[in-house]
């Protein structure tokens, strides 16, 4: 496993583009990953294994909801043919509702989730999915009747998890215990947007469940 390559993709809206770059990056350096999460992902995965051969992509793109990822998913993950593709997508199938009558309501939402998730699997069998669950939290942009809603979608999501055998991270249920610790603006700079120590979440998360997982693919 050491000198093989082993590709992991990062897929869904803004809080995983996180400001990554457009350009042509060499994936195998971890360089035009962003600000967020997928960019600690990366820091920690190639300073603590060094000696394997890390590729890493991030194609989060700002406002995307998952009819936008299932458009572009044939060139934006299939063609990259990963080892493991991480998603998060769902809180602008609300928000895009709310502020501009253009979501996606939730039984359609998982109607496309399913799609997704059936293409990938039919066509990349040995690729593992990673699926994160969507979050808010009740301030800033967040407005109180999105809250049930994003419940609903967090109920999707474990519900496919499960369908499709994949990892899942229940983010909504770790921002919520840490906010007994320290205010949502520590967390969260508008309700939905992760400030550093919320990236550091996600990613100290999303690392654990990789853990596991890749020991078994050793």
């Amino acid at each position: 496993m050491a000198n093989k390559k082993f590709t992991i993709l990062f897929q869904g809206d803004s809080i995983t583009d996180a400001g990554r770059s457009r350009e042509e990056v060499p994936p195998e350096d971890g360089t035009g990953l962003g600000s967020g999460y997928p960019a600690l992902i990366a820091a920690r995965l190639l300073c603590s294994q060094p000696e394997r051969k890390w590729h890493f992509y991030n194609r989060g793109i700002s406002g995307n909801r998952v009819v936008d990822l299932y458009a572009r998913w044939k060139i934006d993950a299939l063609n990259l043919k990963p080892d493991v593709i991480s998603i998060l997508v769902g809180v602008n199938d609300t928000w895009h509702e709310f502020k501009r009558d253009n979501g996606v309501e939730v039984p359609r939402y998982e109607e496309f989730y399913r799609m997704l998730l059936r293409w990938t699997t039919e066509k990349l069998p040995k690729t593992k999915l990673i699926l994160l669950e969507p979050f808010v939290l009740n301030f800033g942009e967040v407005e109180a009747p999105w809250v049930p809603e994003m419940d609903q979608r967090r109920e999707v999501v474990a519900r496919l998890s499960k369908e499709f055998g994949t990892e899942f991270i229940p983010l909504q249920s770790i921002i919520n215990r840490m906010i007994k610790i320290a205010p949502p603006q520590h967390w969260l700079r508008d309700g939905v947007h992760p400030l550093p120590a919320g990236h550091q979440l996600i990613a100290d998360a999303w690392l654990s469940v990789f853990s596991h997982m890749f020991s078994k693919l050793k």
